[in-house]
């Protein structure tokens, strides 16, 4: 069930990226290169009409390369599995305040009481089941009740919470990966436009600067779409990894709070 869980996962994941593919290249296609050429011939009857006048900068012309538009689709799907990431972490924050444990002042739980306490999280949907707390709260719960020692059950939240940090820092991996490549491929951009500027400069040497301004323009416009949005991206990731170690640490407490102090071995 679990690999198919994850292979689910991925495919859905892969989906999105393709739904999102296809929509970029339709809006590339249908606005922003024409609107970049329209602005660039634009340009060139101004320059032509006027000696010395300098271009204007557009953000159509800056963004209506392969390499800006791969790395604009990158982007728009780490931003929605962060989105998605963020909805999850909220939905799982929010069983801190269920009440699972919530007695009368006074309860205590022995070893006996153990598996009484394990149905509440048995009976739990599936997702939820696999959430952070209950997997913590049940994992200590069978714990003391196979043990009936409080440290034992006190150890077992600590080493669960910290495979659950792990298992929550893993499934990041592939929004890891779209904010890695996202420079990568703004170096790509800048390696095509050199060449292309290296092409042109037997040119150049004749007078016609076209293709190295052309290369160095594509060259210069990658880099600076890709460095802004891996900044972006960064900052999200950052705030995701933040908000699941606060999670996790919130769940610990909640545990030591909540069910361990009302452990009793006897």
């Amino acid at each position: 069930m679990a690999v198919q869980n994850y292979l689910g996962e991925r495919a859905t994941k892969l989906v999105v990226l393709a739904v999102i593919a296809v929509v970029v290249q339709l809006a590339y296609a249908g606005y922003v290169r024409p609107t970049a050429e329209e602005w660039l011939a634009e340009q060139r009857a101004i320059a032509a009409r006027t000696p010395g006048y300098s271009p204007a900068r557009s953000i159509w012309v800056i963004i209506q390369d392969p390499e800006q538009e791969t790395t604009i689709i990158v982007s728009i799907w780490a931003l929605i599995l962060a989105g998605l990431r963020f909805r999850e972490l909220k939905a799982q924050r929010e069983l801190l305040g269920a009440g699972y444990l919530q007695k009368e002042g006074g309860t205590v739980i022995l070893p006996s009481d153990a598996r009484e306490y394990l149905r509440t999280f048995e009976q739990l949907p599936p997702k939820q089941r696999d959430s952070v707390l209950p997997r913590v709260l049940a994992a200590a719960l069978k714990r003391f009740g196979a043990t009936g020692s409080v440290q034992d059950a006190s150890q077992t939240v600590h080493n669960v919470c910290e495979s659950e940090s792990n298992r929550l820092d893993a499934e990041l991996s592939i929004l890891r990966f779209s904010v890695w490549v996202t420079p990568a491929l703004g170096f790509v951009g800048t390696v095509r436009g050199i060449g292309l500027a290296l092409q042109g400069a037997e040119l150049a040497v004749k007078g016609d600067t076209t293709a190295v301004t052309s290369g160095l323009g594509i060259s210069f416009n990658s880099t600076l779409v890709a460095l802004t949005l891996s900044i972006v991206l960064m900052y999200i990731l950052y705030e995701v990894q933040l908000t699941q170690e606060r999670l996790v640490l919130d769940t610990e407490n909640y545990a030591e709070e909540e069910l361990i102090s009302r452990l009793h071995s006897s």
